[in-house]
């Protein structure tokens, strides 16, 4: 089949979050499995990420922007006329649409709040061309921005998920979620998302050489945007209570992670405050090796996020080996709950009580430590890309018995 895969953000961009790495991982996974797949996506500054200044081997300029293949994958990186935040408005989408959707025998849609989706979906439904939508747990408006986001919804959104020919959910959570939208439950799709870890995993120690974090210092990782909805906060508010109580005393919080309306600054006040500000490091947004280096040298990993879809990072940890302490509202928490960690309450005494146990009751730490990989082995991409492969040809069969 050819797929067109349409993401406001996409590799090399990772400083966007989960969405472009989920996106590029089932991207090769069903080029793996014999499809063509192209991502559709915005261009946040593609030449500035080639290497000496010059394009890469497999990248070029074409008519709707710079063109670029990876592991079997190609992407169309559409030029940037306007961005606030992670929204873009990219025109030559139209012109992209117009030109070559026939050329696709079915379209998925990553994510809401941006311009790039409705577009492509509107010349869909002009060509009775099957596409699918994935909120990517984006679909309840919970922080920032809210009235912008239900006007999104008056305007797009709310035609570009009602005329889909069915959307992604990745945990009953979301399901549910949308339910109660009025949205009918026969047009979700329940599937899971999946973690990609590299072959082999980085030596244990990198990563505290690098911030000078010595080896008996146990070692509390959140990774990802700080945002609100992350709740690093709340984490924050836990390791204080939690450190007066630790035998040794000498536990560090590490935020890695790119900033998002200034929480970096207020969650720096909020140490200093609490009198934990020495024992807090904010390392910025870690990718690739660097990140796995995080991953491997913390003792315990903690999303304690008020709503996530699903929770890649929280999947990357236990890949990695490292108990989580994720809470009931995040999506993946039913994969993981007494294999690979603790699942708990959205409030500050919860969190705290279970990184205390994991920290303190070494037996429970092993027990955890053992059960990521039972975890992981249900966790690859492989199982989500045939699920979706089997969607995509009921659709595209449907298609071809009404033409």
């Amino acid at each position: 089949m050819r797929i067109l895969n349409v993401t406001q953000t996409y590799a090399p961009f990772l400083e966007f979050g989960g969405p472009p790495v989920k996106v590029r991982a089932l991207s090769e996974a069903l080029v793996r499995r014999g499809h063509q797949v192209t991502v559709l996506t915005a261009d946040w500054g593609l030449e500035s990420r080639f290497p000496g200044g010059a394009e890469p081997p497999g990248t070029i300029r074409s008519p709707f922007g710079w063109r670029q293949e990876q592991n079997g994958v190609q992407a169309v990186y559409l030029p940037t006329w306007f961005r606030y935040r992670a929204l873009s408005w990219n025109p030559a989408a139209k012109r992209f649409a117009r030109a070559r959707l026939q050329n696709f025998d079915v379209v998925h849609i990553f994510g809401l709040y941006d311009f790039l989706g409705p577009a492509i979906a509107e010349e869909c439904r002009r060509r009775s061309l099957p596409y699918v939508v994935e909120p990517i747990g984006m679909f309840l408006p919970i922080v920032r921005s809210l009235w912008l986001k239900r006007l999104y919804h008056s305007i797009l959104g709310r035609k570009m998920l009602r005329e889909a020919r069915f959307l992604v959910a990745t945990s009953n959570q979301e399901v549910d979620e949308l339910a109660s939208a009025g949205i009918p439950r026969e047009t979700i799709f329940l599937r899971r998302n999946g973690v990609e870890a590299p072959a082999v995993l980085p030596e244990r120690g990198k990563f505290r050489a690098a911030y000078d974090i010595p080896k008996d210092t146990q070692l509390i990782l959140f990774l990802g945007r700080l945002s609100a909805k992350k709740s690093p906060d709340l984490l924050l508010e836990a390791f204080a209570r939690l450190s007066a109580s630790l035998p040794t005393n000498v536990a560090r919080l590490v935020f890695a992670g790119p900033d998002e309306s200034d929480m970096k600054a207020r969650l720096s006040q909020k140490a200093q405050q609490l009198g934990v500000a020495s024992r807090v490091l904010f390392c910025g947004p870690l990718f690739d090796a660097a990140k796995w280096e995080a991953y491997r040298d913390a003792d315990v990993f903690v999303l304690p996020s008020q709503n996530e879809n699903f929770g890649n990072t929280a999947a990357e940890a236990a890949a990695a080996g490292t108990p989580v302490v994720v809470t009931e509202d995040c999506g993946i928490a039913p994969l993981l709950a007494g294999i690979a960690g603790l699942v708990v309450a959205h409030n500050t005494e919860s969190i705290a009580q279970a990184i205390g146990r994991l920290l303190t009751q070494p037996d429970l730490h092993a027990r955890f430590a053992a059960g990521c990989q039972e975890a992981t082995s249900r966790l690859g991409w492989e199982e989500p890309a045939q699920e979706m492969e089997s969607k995509y040809r009921q659709l595209v069969g449907a298609e071809s018995r009404v033409s």
